[in-house]
C-alpha cells in the first residue's frame, strides 16, 4: 500500500506536536484531515498544507465523531487517527483545584477515549490509532500528579483497546514524550534556569523537539509498524528509564 493511499485524521493539529505530525505526514505523501479547537490557527495550518479541516472541541465526543465523519467524507476510508490533544498542569495534589483536575482529565484522557471510540466506529478493516502519554506516567516526577493520572489512564486505555480491537486489525499505540519545546511548555523552556534543569534530567542532555515525537507517531501510523500494537513508546531522551549522572 502506497503512502498516498493512507488517510489520517490528526486531532489537536494546531499544537506543537500535532502540527509537526501533520507536516511530516503530508511530506510523506499521506492525505490528512485536521481538527482542533481554534478556527483561525487551524485554517492557517490547513491552508499551508492544502488539507481539509474542521474546528471542534475535542473534549466533546459528539464533536470528535463529527470530525471523524467529516474526515471520512473528505478522504474516504481512514487508515489512521492520531490524538495530539493535551495540556500541562504542574501542581502538587493539595494545591490542585477540582476544575483544574477535571480540565486535565478532559483534555488528555477524555479526548483519548473519544478517539478510540471514533476509530472503532469507522475503521472496521484495520488501521492505526496513536495517542499521547507522557514520561511522567512512567516515573515519579514531583508536581505532576494530575497529568500523570490522566496520561496513566491513556496507557491503560492503549492496552485494553489494543486487545479488544486486534481481531479486526485495528492497532492502538501511544508515545510518551519527555519535555518537548512547544507553546504548551514555554513557561519551562522560556526560562533559562528551568530549561537547564530540565535538560539535565534527560540522559541525552536536551529537551525534545516536536519533530522528534512526530517521527515516531508517523511511523506508528504507517505500514512499517503493521505488527506493533498495545505499546507506549518513550520518545523522551531517556527521561523515563535512564539516569546518566
Amino acid at each position: 500500500m502506497s503512502q498516498t493511499s493512507h488517510a489520517v485524521l490528526v486531532l489537536g493539529a494546531t499544537g506543537g506536536i500535532g502540527a509537526a505530525l501533520a507536516r511530516t505526514l503530508v511530506a510523506r505523501g499521506t492525505r490528512v484531515f485536521l481538527s482542533a479547537r481554534g478556527e483561525e490557527r487551524l485554517a492557517a495550518l490547513a491552508g499551508e498544507l492544502g488539507a481539509p479541516h474542521m474546528a471542534a472541541d475535542l473534549t466533546d465526543w459528539t464533536q470528535i465523531d463529527a470530525a471523524t465523519d467529516a474526515a471520512v467524507a473528505q478522504l474516504g476510508a481512514l487508515t489512521g487517527i492520531a490524538n495530539c490533544v493535551g495540556s500541562l498542569l504542574l501542581k502538587p495534589a493539595h494545591l490542585t483545584k477540582f476544575d483544574e483536575f477535571q480540565h486535565t482529565i478532559a483534555q488528555n484522557l477524555t479526548t483519548a477515549f473519544g478517539t478510540v471510540r471514533a476509530a472503532a466506529r469507522v475503521m472496521s478493516n484495520g488501521g492505526s490509532v496513536v495517542l499521547c502519554s507522557t514520561a511522567a506516567a512512567r516515573i515519579g516526577l514531583a508536581n505532576h500528579e494530575a497529568i500523570a493520572a490522566a496520561k496513566g489512564g491513556v496507557q491503560g486505555l492503549v492496552l485494553s483497546a489494543a486487545a479488544t480491537y486486534a481481531t479486526r486489525g485495528l492497532r492502538v499505540n501511544a508515545v510518551a514524550p519527555g519535555l518537548v519545546d512547544t507553546p504548551l511548555t514555554v513557561r519551562i523552556t522560556g526560562s533559562a534556569p528551568a530549561l537547564q534543569a530540565s535538560q539535565a534530567m534527560h540522559a541525552l542532555g536536551r529537551v525534545g523537539q516536536p519533530d522528534d515525537v512526530a517521527a515516531c507517531m508517523a511511523w506508528l501510523l504507517g505500514p512499517e509498524a503493521a505488527w506493533v500494537t498495545g505499546q507506549t513508546y518513550g520518545v523522551d531522551g531517556g527521561l523515563g528509564t535512564l539516569r546518566s549522572k
